[in-house]
C-alpha cells in the first residue's frame, strides 16, 4: 500500500515543446548548442570581467551594423550586386497576441495570489510567497542579474540533457525528497499553522 509507483518515462524532447529551442536544449543540435553556449560566455565575459557597458556595446554593434548595411546597398547599386538579405522587417499579428496572451495569464496568476493574501488571508500562500521573496533576494545577494542569466543559460543546456539520459534514477531522488518534505511539512503544520485561527475572518463575511 505504501510502495510508489516506479514513474514511467517522459519524452523530455515533447516536454520543452518539441521545436528547435528543444532540440538545442537537448544538443540535438550541437552547432547551435555551441553557439549559443560561446555566445552567452564571451558577452559574460565583456560585462562582467571586461567591464563593458551594455549601453556602448548595444550602441556599436548598431552603429557598425547600420555602416555596413549602407556601404553595402551602395557598393552593390554601383556594382550592380545584390543588395543585403534583410528579412521581412515585421512582427506578426499572431505573435503580438501570443505575447499578450502570456502576459495576461501570468498577470491574472500574479493578482489571484495577492487577492489569496490580502482578502482571504491564506497564511500558507503567504509563507510561500514570502520564502520566495527571501530566497531570490538571498541569490541576488551572492551574484548579480547578469550572472544569474549566464547561470540559467548554463543550467538550461545542461539540466535537460542530464535528465533526458538519466531520467529514472533523477525521478527516484526527486520522488524521495518529495516525500521527506511532505513529512516535514506535515510536522509544521500540525505544530504550527494548524493552530493560526484562519476562518474567523470567513464568519465575519457570513455573519
Amino acid at each position: 500500500m505504501g510502495e510508489s509507483v516506479t514513474p514511467r518515462r517522459i519524452s523530455v524532447h515533447q516536454a520543452l515543446g518539441g521545436g528547435p529551442v528543444a532540440d538545442v536544449l537537448l544538443w540535438k543540435r550541437w552547432y547551435a548548442s555551441v553557439g549559443v553556449l560561446v555566445s552567452a560566455t564571451t558577452l559574460w565575459i565583456l560585462f562582467e570581467k571586461a567591464g563593458y557597458n551594455l549601453l556602448s556595446f548595444v550602441a556599436n554593434v548598431l552603429f557598425l551594423l547600420v555602416v555596413i548595411l549602407f556601404f553595402w546597398a551602395k557598393s552593390a547599386s554601383l556594382l550592380n550586386r545584390p543588395f543585403p538579405p534583410l528579412p521581412n522587417l515585421e512582427i506578426p499579428e499572431e505573435i503580438v497576441a501570443k505575447a499578450a496572451g502570456i502576459i495576461h495569464v501570468y498577470a491574472n496568476y500574479a493578482l489571484s495570489i495577492a487577492r489569496e493574501i490580502v482578502i482571504e488571508k491564506n497564511f500558507k500562500v503567504f509563507l510561500q510567497v514570502v520564502s520566495g521573496f527571501c530566497v531570490a533576494s538571498y541569490i541576488g545577494s551572492l551574484c548579480n542579474f547578469l550572472t544569474l542569466v549566464y547561470i540559467g543559460v548554463l543550467l538550461s543546456l545542461s539540466v535537460p540533457l542530464v535528465y533526458d539520459k538519466y531520467q529514472h534514477h533523477i525521478d527516484e531522488k526527486i520522488c524521495l525528497a518529495h516525500k521527506i518534505i511532505q513529512e516535514q511539512y506535515k510536522k509544521i503544520h500540525d505544530a504550527i499553522l494548524k493552530k493560526i485561527p484562519l476562518s474567523s475572518n470567513k464568519e465575519k463575511k457570513t455573519q
